[in-house]
């Protein structure tokens, strides 16, 4: 049998034993605490990253598709200006013919 001695001595060193452990859970869940938010730190700054460079990217398509775009619309213009010119010096010769046909 124990003594009240030996009990009470007991009961302390597994009070002291119970109270290490707390503080060995509290250490270790503060720096798991701070390993997850430095994880998510960088996960964040990731994903900013890839977002911003993702959007240089689109940024980039649309400016380049635009360009295509505007050339395509240039083009067609001067087309229809030259067809225009054209059909005007075509209509340039009649109008002298008919002026020539009056005066004289």
């Amino acid at each position: 049998m124990m003594s009240i001695s030996e009990a009470i001595t007991t009961i302390k060193k597994a009070e002291n034993d119970a109270d290490k452990l707390i503080e060995d859970a509290k250490q270790r869940s503060s720096k798991m605490k701070e390993e997850a938010k430095e994880k998510a730190e960088v996960l964040i700054k990731k994903a900013k990253d890839e977002a911003h460079e993702e959007t240089g990217d689109i940024i980039f398509k649309a400016e380049d598709e635009a360009k295509k775009e505007t050339l395509q619309i240039s083009k067609e213009a001067d087309e229809k200006i030259n067809k225009t010119k054209n059909q005007a010096a075509g209509k340039v010769d009649e109008a002298v013919d008919v002026i020539v046909k009056n005066i004289l």
